[in-house]
């Protein structure tokens, strides 16, 4: 996992690597300024015009270690060094005097207004004003040179983070005071406010830069924000036991399907298999009896008595693990059977979909979930059981909220979906891709979670290790359909490279 910490927190990293390391603070600012440069020039020629735009502070520090080296690369560099009230801080000054030691360098410190340098679409603006700590809105002459840079056609590459952003809540910010990078170089860790939507326009492309942050420090440190990474799903999918049978992995029942959506329990039934379910029962309405037995005969097949949709819980001692949902629809007798189901049960159920409809219609239901239950809404889902949010982070701490006193896992789809735990940590996905936001996908991520939690994962495991499968299908899908040719029937059938991959 690679841990998120919040910004308070950066600046005790940063401390205790440099007393115990031990390594000067200078030499860790020219650490990850090299570390910059090495990427910066895979990126971009050296026959690009460089404009590097420095503040006051340590990421102005870092803005013209960067020049300097970028200089030393043979880049054409103009540096700008904005110190209105002409303090810097050490590394900062000690940088400047750095750079003021080239032959032939194109430095100006301002001091006072100025006239900003014509920037066109060839040239390269490296943004260092402002860092992680900043805690209120740009004003005045900061605010305007972020309006000039951002209303140029240069591509943007910010240090760390875009200036004038904040690292977590950004609900009380000024959006015209913000650079809009097209590209963010960070340090040691992403920053949270990365994995917002509202966000993107600003951070643009993101890579985080290892510069060597103390591991010690890391590991003593906690935080409840980690992303999730392919080395870390590689310990969960373990080889198989050469004496095994069907039986040792589990018995899934899926509670989908209704008249005209039927379609949504035969995706979720695939890939409930083909996540490694050694066996499946689909319970659907009786009209669906053709469509699914012919279109997928690996699994069984419970019938509710009524044609159209769900009415009547099957006897469910027999299976390891239930999921409902996709496809069910929201009548009020299958409120009342949804009702029934969850009283019935003490086993962690996946809930999905037309389920989730349900309980938002009768908020009495999420007493009766039982703890550790997996639900899986998109905003919209979540914001119907939960209340509206006016942003992704108000949501994400309501669902954080949420999982805790509810004692359930709630998996927030989306661009880095994020599974909040009873426990409550958050881990954000790191793959998947906008093809996969297509009708179905979330049918096909109902059925992977189920099909592990059948096998015996347990709850959180199985919400997050799923979450991942389903996105590694979907790049897999996408290598092979393209984004815009992908269904979702297309991330099922790479489920069986994706568990390569990872193993």
């Amino acid at each position: 996992m690679i841990k998120i910490f919040p910004t308070d927190k950066v600046k005790e990293l940063d401390q205790y690597t440099i007393q115990n390391e031990p390594i000067s603070s200078i030499d860790l600012v020219e650490r990850a300024s090299t570390v910059f440069v090495q990427e910066f020039c895979r990126r971009f020629s050296k026959q690009t015009r460089i404009i590097v735009f420095a503040g006051q502070g340590n990421n102005g520090a870092d803005a013209l270690a960067i020049a300097r080296l970028l200089k030393d690369e043979c880049y054409k560099v103009e540096t700008y060094l904005f110190n209105p009230t002409e303090h810097l801080s050490f590394d900062c000054e000690m940088n400047k005097q750095r750079i003021l030691g080239l032959e032939k360098v194109e430095f100006t410190e301002v001091v006072a207004d100025f006239v900003p340098p014509v920037l066109t679409e060839r040239d390269v603006v490296i943004d260092g004003l402002f860092g992680s700590g900043l805690n209120r809105p740009l004003t005045g002459g900061f605010a305007a040179m972020v309006h000039y840079i951002n209303q140029s056609d240069a591509t943007i590459v910010s240090i760390d983070i875009p200036s004038g952003l904040f690292g977590e809540n950004n609900q009380t910010n000024d959006p015209d005071s913000i650079i809009r990078a097209n590209l963010t170089l960070t340090f040691g860790f992403p920053k949270l406010a990365f994995f917002f939507p509202e966000n993107a326009e600003y951070v643009g492309e993101w890579k985080v830069l290892d510069i060597g942050i103390h591991p010690d420090i890391v590991d003593n440190t906690p935080t409840p924000y980690m992303m999730v990474t392919e080395e870390d799903m590689a310990e969960v999918f373990q080889p198989r036991d050469k004496f095994s049978h069907k039986g040792t992995f589990g018995h899934a029942l899926l509670i989908a399907g209704s008249k005209g959506k039927m379609g949504a329990a035969l995706l979720a039934a695939r890939s409930c298999l083909r996540s490694g379910a050694g066996l499946l029962t689909v319970h659907i309405p009786q009209r669906g009896e053709v469509i699914l037995q012919a279109a997928f005969p690996e699994a069984m097949v419970s019938f509710d008595p009524h044609p159209d949709y769900f009415t009547t819980v099957p006897e469910i001692s027999a299976y390891s693990a239930i999921g409902v949902g996709p496809g069910l629809g929201q009548h009020l007798e299958s409120a009342a059977a949804l009702e029934r189901l969850l009283q019935t049960t003490e086993k962690p159920v996946v809930l999905d979909a037309d389920a989730l409809n349900l309980i938002a219609s009768n908020k009495d239901l999420l007493n009766r979930i039982p703890p550790h239950s997996i639900l899986t809404p998109h905003p919209k889902e979540f914001d119907r059981i939960a209340g509206e949010s006016n942003s992704m982070f108000e949501r994400l701490r309501k669902a954080q909220s949420f999982a805790v006193d509810h004692k359930l896992c709630i998996v927030l789809k989306g661009t880095y979906t994020a599974t909040c735990t009873p426990g409550g940590n958050i881990y954000f996905n790191s793959c998947g891709n906008p093809g996969m936001a297509t009708a179905g996908s979330g049918d096909v991520l109902t059925g992977i979670i189920l099909g592990l939690l059948a096998q015996g994962a347990e709850p959180e495991t199985a919400a997050v290790s799923g979450v991942f499968l389903h996105g590694t299908a979907g790049d897999l899908a996408a290598v092979y359909r393209s984004e815009e040719s992908m269904i979702a029937g297309d991330i099922t059938d790479m489920l069986g490279k994706a568990f390569k991959q990872i193993k």
